[in-house]
């Protein structure tokens, strides 16, 4: 027979369990070990095991470790678990922030066309405007460069039926690229850009999970700067798989990126660019 032993030590003295809680996106919880409080953005599976990123009021991206009691909500310590997966309450949003629609087919392509600059900036606007542009059916294509800009939209002979729009990079007064843009002055193209160097810059520094993008003297490769400068391998195909991967939405973006790029499908599917 087992002997029983009861527990003697006084209720005051004994340790509370600390309560699992799911990690639902907007919950708002503190580090217990720095202080940092933010929103949940989302959470990961990783080597060292799972992570959940934190945004702060700022928008500011922390990403800790999801250890038995590392948090406080409402000042009372938690342990975070991932949230189970669930029938959506509300519609779904893409990762742009626009509405899902759901089944829906891709659309037949328009006449129209977006044109960005290099394959990144192609797979950029992919990862983030992907669904919008097929249930729109707007292709994007991309150039490597802007220096034949003119001749290419004599090429494409854009109409009010077939709009055309182009994504630069470094499109800031004084630049080459703002001189090119000038020389463009049809009606039916609009040319408008963002203000970084490459569109890697494009991404918030802290989705990629560095303090800032690094000033890469004049001279040097900008790419191949910026790995240097981080401590990366001078890989710059590994390094935009890195970044590329960091980006899970809208919210990973700049805004500079994002108002320029919902210009541009505005104007290409504005009532009158029609199908072919």
């Amino acid at each position: 027979m087992r002997s029983y032993s009861p527990d003697l030590t006084p209720p005051w003295k004994r340790k509370k369990a600390v309560p699992e809680v799911p990690a639902d996106i907007g919950l708002v919880v503190e580090d217990a070990g720095t202080g940092f409080c933010g929103a949940v953005v989302r959470c990961e599976k990783t080597a060292g095991g799972p992570t959940v990123t934190l945004e702060d009021r700022f928008g500011k991206h922390r990403v800790f470790p999801m250890d038995p009691a590392a948090f406080l909500l409402d000042g009372e310590p938690v342990t975070l678990v991932r949230a189970r997966t669930a029938a959506p309450r509300g519609p779904r949003l893409t990762a742009s922030g626009s509405i899902a629609v759901p089944d829906a087919k891709a659309r037949v392509a328009r006449a129209g066309r977006i044109y960005v600059e290099g394959r990144h900036d192609a797979e950029l606007v992919e990862r983030v405007w992907g669904d919008d542009l097929r249930i729109e059916g707007v292709v994007v294509e991309y150039l490597e460069g802007v220096d034949d800009l003119p001749a290419i939209v004599q090429e494409f002979g854009p109409t009010p039926e077939a709009r055309l729009g182009v994504l630069v990079d470094h499109l800031v007064p004084g630049s080459k690229e703002s001189r090119i843009a000038a020389a463009v002055t049809d009606e039916n193209v609009l040319i408008v850009g963002h203000p970084f160097v490459d569109v890697w810059e494009a991404v918030k520094p802290e989705s990629v999970g560095i303090r800032a993008w690094p000033v890469v003297p004049r001279g040097q490769d900008w790419k191949t700067g910026v790995c240097r400068s981080l401590g990366w391998p001078e890989n710059t195909g590994a390094a935009w798989q890195r970044i590329l991967g960091s980006v899970h939405s809208f919210r990973d973006l700049r805004p500079e990126l994002l108002g320029a790029v919902e210009h541009l499908i505005d104007h290409v599917t504005v009532e009158g660019a029609d199908s072919r």
